[in-house]
């Protein structure tokens, strides 16, 4: 097996690079198989505890060339899907014709191995402006919350990482007897795919990476930039609302259109019940602002809630944001949930002053509220961190594995267009920018065909783009007349 060059390590034991998956089909009629192997809980100790790593595989039903491990969000896989993509893809894409679609539940998640948190209450009401007097109560709650991933995580939890991620997915390449891995990676695994990239560049065949992170940024940065892309999302909508004020009647420029959301979410805080109120708007906001097509229902939402907040008609507004929740309802302590998320967050530092975040979040309280942008600025589970990461995040570097794909929209709010744009240009990548688009997850995700086209060629066929940079426009935004 290749050795980590950025941080070496001893090899998995032979025992662990000998064993072969035990295949099982999951139902009578489908192809999907499942299979698990183990894992050494610490790479240091190659013969030490071991985990278990859940795998799932379509087998390639033409000319095989390989095998393509896949991941999306989370870190972890958003919704567990980790051992379900290649269903997904193999009814999405013509993948499965030519390589063995592979799925797995990284160390922590799903199936395999768990890593798990208390699910500690909250004190405070979540609250996209929140005043300063809960400043600290905020982070209390979050310091209780990092204290539940301790008791709860064990001996695993320092060791749910990127860089180990990025090792179990080079053991999963060994025990199926691959010389190279093909990937495909959204969101969070597009670190994870960049890391391996950098880890074991000789081992890389195809990769995709869409909705990619920023390869510089440590996590504290990554979630405030999340923040940032919604606003500029927002600034978008409002300049175009802002064109058609016979339409909309929300001003005649992006910054009386601002005014009039802000206008309604003053109106709404001073109704009964308001906060809430005020949090729901806040929220569809920044949502409905990503999303281009729906551009006319935000303006009319707005129009509309302004005039029944201003006439202080609390059960109409709580009519027109039906269906926005309350953030993260508080349940009894001792209950468990899944904690990869605040594990591998913790891989990189994070501010320990209360300070820093007290001034981020009077700041994006002011510029950032919408999409409860506000929750990217206030202490997170790192701030309180209750263990040594056992290594260093990996540095990431281009020039050894084989020119990709980076798939990036203009407006992802999730993780922003720069990061893509610098991830490309890091590991050679040829970049496909979807233009005038708040989309995430694009590839087989999205229905986008535009994109799916010029990704399934490129992994089916090996045809990069010709340039560097491949734009694609987004869906259209609302046939509203200027004016």
């Amino acid at each position: 097996m290749t050795m980590d060059i950025a941080h070496p390590l001893p090899a998995p034991s032979p025992a662990l690079l000998a064993q072969r998956p035990r295949w099982r089909p999951v139902d009578a009629h489908g192809r999907l198989e499942h299979a698990e192997i183990e894992a050494p809980l610490d790479y240091a100790r190659p013969d030490g505890p071991r985990i278990t790593l859940a795998l799932s595989r379509i087998r390639a039903t033409g000319r095989r060339r390989g095998v393509l491990l896949s991941l999306n969000g989370g870190p972890g896989g958003d919704n567990g899907i980790g051992r379900g993509l290649p269903e997904r893809l193999a009814a999405a894409t013509p993948l499965g014709e030519v390589y063995d679609l592979v799925g797995f539940d990284p160390r922590g998640t799903g199936d395999s191995t768990r890593l798990e948190g208390e699910d500690s209450p909250v004190s405070v009401p979540f609250d996209s402006r929140p005043p300063d007097e809960v400043f600290d109560a905020l982070a209390a709650d979050m310091r209780e919350r990092e204290e539940g991933c301790r008791r709860a995580g064990g001996e695993l939890r320092p060791h749910v990482s990127t860089r180990n991620n990025a090792r179990d997915m080079d053991l999963i390449r060994a025990v199926l007897g691959a010389e190279r891995l093909s990937f495909v990676g959204w969101a969070y695994g597009t670190l994870l795919g960049a890391v391996y990239a950098t880890m074991f560049p000789g081992r890389l065949d195809r990769s995709v990476l869409d909705s990619s992170v920023h390869p510089d940024w440590d996590w504290r940065t990554q979630f405030r930039s999340q923040a940032e892309a919604t606003r500029e999302n927002v600034d978008a909508w409002a300049a175009w609302a802002g064109e058609r004020p016979s339409a909309f009647g929300l001003g005649a420029d992006a910054a009386g259109v601002i005014a009039s959301v802000e206008r309604t979410a003053r109106a709404l805080a001073a109704l009964q019940g308001g906060r809430a109120l005020r949090t729901s708007f806040d929220m569809i906001v920044g949502t409905l602002a990503a999303d281009r097509a729906r551009w006319d229902r935000l303006g009319e939402l707005v129009r509309a809630l302004l005039a029944a907040a201003g006439s202080g008609d609390a059960a109409l507004a709580g009519r027109l944001l039906a269906g926005q929740a309350e953030w993260r309802p508080g349940r009894p302590a001792g209950s468990r949930r899944e904690a990869v998320l605040e594990a591998v967050t913790c891989e990189t530092d994070w501010p320990s002053d209360p300070a820093v975040y007290h001034a981020a979040m009077r700041d994006f309280r002011e510029r950032c509220p919408y999409g409860l942008g506000v929750m990217r600025a206030q202490p997170w589970v790192g701030t309180f961190r209750t263990f040594t990461p056992p290594e260093p995040p990996v540095r990431i570097r281009g020039g050894g594995c084989p020119a990709g794909l980076v798939v990036q929209a203009d407006g992802d709010p999730l993780d922003h267009h720069e990061g893509g744009r610098v991830m490309a240009e890091r590991l050679g990548h040829r970049l496909v920018r979807i233009t005038d688009s708040g989309a995430h997850e694009v590839y087989a995700l999205g229905g986008d065909p535009a994109v799916d086209e010029i990704v399934n060629r490129y992994l089916v066929e090996g045809e990069l783009p010709s340039g560097a940079v491949t734009c694609v426009p987004g869906v259209p935004r609302p046939a509203v007349p200027a004016g």
